[in-house]
């Protein structure tokens, strides 16, 4: 577990799927049901991680994983896919998010041996691509009315450490 600016950031467990709905639902229009969460959480449990102040959670990252064509070279790899990551609003800009992107960026690679890491993010989510950014993940295409709604998605990608 580790102790940031007052937060905790863990691995989740079974006992926290309903509060991460609850975060999802407030924070996303992306809403997914139970079955979901928990499918990744048995999945892959190293790469679903939430933070909390005191007993309560104020964020969630969720990651799956796959294979197929490198978004840098044409070779066939492992890829970790950043499945959803949101923090309480109230939350924001005190490097929750950041945390979690990191911790599940490294769990991918160790534990899952991913080569790359994937995530689609809205293309107004500007506050969102500027961490990813930060990150050192490349912009690799816009995805036309990737969203229900109809608003276009950035694919980003990174590479891991294992990759390079």
């Amino acid at each position: 577990m580790t102790q940031l600016q007052g937060f905790n950031v863990r691995k989740a467990d079974d006992s926290d799927i309903l509060q991460v709905m609850q975060i999802n639902q407030e924070t996303l229009p992306e809403n997914y049901p139970e079955f979901f969460f928990r499918d990744l959480l048995n999945k892959y449990p190293e790469t679903f991680i939430v933070a909390e102040s005191g007993n309560k959670l104020i964020g969630y990252i969720m990651c799956r994983m796959e294979g197929g064509i490198s978004n840098f070279g044409i070779t066939w790899v492992r890829k970790g896919h950043i499945v959803s990551v949101t923090v309480l609003p109230q939350y924001r800009r005190q490097g929750v998010g950041t945390e979690l992107i990191t911790r599940a960026v490294t769990a991918m690679t160790e534990c899952y041996d991913a080569k790359e890491v994937i995530l689609e993010v809205r293309v107004s989510n500007t506050a969102a691509i500027a961490i990813y950014d930060k990150l050192k993940f490349s912009r690799i295409r816009t995805i036309r009315s990737y969203y229900r709604d109809g608003e276009d998605a950035v694919l980003m990608a990174i590479q891991t450490k294992k990759n390079q």
